[in-house]
């Protein structure tokens, strides 16, 4: 397996104290300047924050962007159920921002990335798709791409249904060749159970506040190791 390293790396949580961690962005409310204010008002907060660590990250705009996101927004989703069993008409552009591909399809808009963009959801197993992909890319001779990793709580009527979650969003440049300043990333096949993998969980990882992720739905573990001075 070709050996995959982390270059670079953006989080936003208002769950965390970013502990002198400037790439850590902890405050309530992001504010979204990367996008023209027309178009940051159809975002919500983790859309915010996701461009503005896009920006931060790829600030010239021409990188292949992995989007993964379990449960997307569910409550515009849920809002827009609730009005057409009222009777209501569905609106076009609330429904154009309640699919999961929404974030990046405003990044892109905003910041001119005609570059492949690539929206994931897989039921929990959302990190190891995205480090599955990752590797295709990188294997499909390109140097390097950004992968963004965001979710939010499910809308209340179905928090009995789901695992308990944060609104968080990480944002990483992986690339195929090591650089200065980069981990490499390794992974290893684990037989185990416990909970899915969350972005809280990645920043909590990137920060060193655990020695590895693990993703029970597909038995495997990350962690890195850096690379010689």
């Amino acid at each position: 397996m070709a050996d995959l390293y982390l270059h670079d790396w953006r989080g936003w949580t208002p769950h965390r104290v970013a502990d002198d961690e400037p790439r850590l962005d902890t405050r309530d409310k992001p504010d979204g300047t990367a996008v023209p204010s027309m178009l940051r008002r159809r975002l919500n907060l983790l859309g915010r924050a996701v461009c503005d660590m896009l920006a931060a990250i790829d600030p010239d705009a021409d990188s292949l962007v992995l989007h993964a996101s379990r449960h997307g927004d569910g409550e515009r989703t849920l809002e827009m159920l609730y009005g057409l069993d009222e009777g209501e008409p569905l609106s076009p552009a609330r429904f154009g921002l309640s699919v999961h591909n929404a974030t990046v399809g405003v990044y892109s808009i905003a910041s001119g990335n005609r570059r492949s963009q690539q929206a994931i959801a897989a039921s929990g197993g959302e990190w190891a798709a995205l480090v599955a992909e990752t590797r295709g890319y990188l294997a499909d001779h390109h140097s390097s791409l950004v992968v963004v990793f965001s979710d939010q709580p499910v809308p209340e009527r179905f928090a009995a249904y789901a695992p308990e979650s944060f609104s968080a969003a990480v944002v990483l440049r992986f690339g195929r060749e090591p650089a200065a300043g980069a981990r490499r990333l390794t992974e290893t096949p684990l037989a185990l159970d416990g909970p899915t993998v969350q972005p809280l969980d990645i920043i909590d990882w990137l920060m060193d506040r655990r020695e590895r992720v693990t993703c029970p739905i597909s038995q495997r573990g990350w962690q890195f190791a850096d690379l010689p001075s």
